[in-house]
């Protein structure tokens, strides 16, 4: 099941769009922060609901992990 959808041009997952929480699509409105760690690439989002999730991109099995903060 896809839980994020992302913009990419040079590589995967260079800006993430919007995230699947609960089985709602949410629309993210900000990304407030981004680092990368070995092995992936991690974001803390904002939705428009103000809710913050952080979300982070396992390269080595091609997956996504969202926890709410």
């Amino acid at each position: 099941m896809e839980l994020v959808k992302c913009h990419s041009e040079y590589e995967y997952a260079e800006r993430p769009t919007s995230l699947c929480w609960k089985d709602e699509w949410l629309e993210i409105e900000a990304i407030e922060q981004q680092w990368r760690i070995p092995g992936g690439k991690c974001f803390r989002v904002r939705v428009k609901d103000g809710r913050v999730f952080e979300l982070m991109y396992g390269e080595l099995y091609d997956e996504w992990r969202i926890n709410l903060i």
